[in-house]
């Protein structure tokens, strides 16, 4: 599928050092708060909708659908995980798209955002990369892997490995282990923990390095070439299906449901199967 124009915008002078740059063609704004803004000159209803990473082709397919309602999309593109959730709660943009479930909730725990789930949109399964060995198998003791810094994704790679059966984690952590819940570590592995990002830039210095969806794409991965994949768990339970989140208040949105139901469509379902073949798989 081409690449259309689906607009990144600049949120504010404090934060453009924190934003990747993304073009596209302009469109009306909507209001700090609250839902977007329509113009009585029949321009589009604008939602901004914050991501990470700078590959969201399926939300082309999004705004093909939209248009017959007189609403567009557009992508606020963000450098960290950090960002989006802050964004929202600040009424900076109008939705975001970029996280699993587990991660939201513990920045509403941490942060207390006003945040909520307005729907589920993929499950993008966390593969285990490598410059230097082809299978899992091939790590020797004290090779080092690097890891999302942030609790839930690091978390989930320790779980990942346990799968693999090069640790073991005390099972009352739960989907979040840490550091300290690594009951056996035979190998005796070193991880390094960075801002998720920037997993892929220290394949040169690492054994092997876990690189999420979106940041694998950006950096050329490919899921069939990583040496360790997890294995999706199906069903509306599983805690690393991304969703599109709103502020709380703006559950009922007329607007943002219809964005949603864009979304969740079998046309952007199919979208989705084509552009990334496996990376992202649809959650609807």
């Amino acid at each position: 599928m081409k690449k259309k124009n689906v607009l990144s915008l600049a949120l504010s002078a404090a934060l453009a050092l924190s934003l990747a740059a993304c073009g596209g063609n302009g469109g009306s704004s909507s209001p700090v708060s609250g839902s977007p803004a329509s113009s009585s000159s029949g321009e589009s209803i604008v939602v901004k909708v914050g991501v990470v990473g700078a590959n969201n082709q399926q939300w082309d397919t999004v705004n093909e659908l939209l248009a017959k309602e007189n609403i567009k999309v557009e992508l606020v593109e963000f450098a960290e995980y950090k960002l989006p959730n802050n964004a929202l709660d600040a009424g900076e943009i109008d939705l975001n798209a970029f996280q699993h479930k587990a991660y939201l909730q513990k920045e509403i725990d941490d942060l207390g955002y006003d945040v909520a789930v307005l729907g589920d949109t993929i499950v993008a399964p966390l593969s285990l990369y490598s410059n230097k060995i082809t299978d899992v198998n091939q790590l020797k003791e004290g090779d080092k892997i690097a890891v999302p810094s942030d609790p839930t994704n690091e978390g989930r790679c320790f779980k990942i490995l346990e799968s693999a059966g090069l640790l073991e984690v005390d099972p009352a952590a739960g989907y979040m282990p840490e550091l300290k819940d690594i009951t056996a570590n035979p190998l005796k592995l070193e991880f390094i923990e960075v801002e998720a990002a920037n997993t892929a830039s220290l394949l040169p210095d690492v054994a092997a390095a876990f690189v999420n969806g979106a940041h694998a794409i950006d950096n050329g991965l490919k899921i069939d070439e990583a040496v360790y994949t997890e294995q999706v768990q199906p069903g509306s339970d599983n805690p690393y299906i991304n969703i599109i989140a709103c502020r709380a208040g703006d559950l009922d949105d007329e607007v943002y449901k219809k964005v949603l139901a864009a979304y969740q469509s079998e046309e952007t379902a199919q979208a989705i199967r084509e552009i990334y073949q496996g990376t992202y798989i649809p959650a609807f």
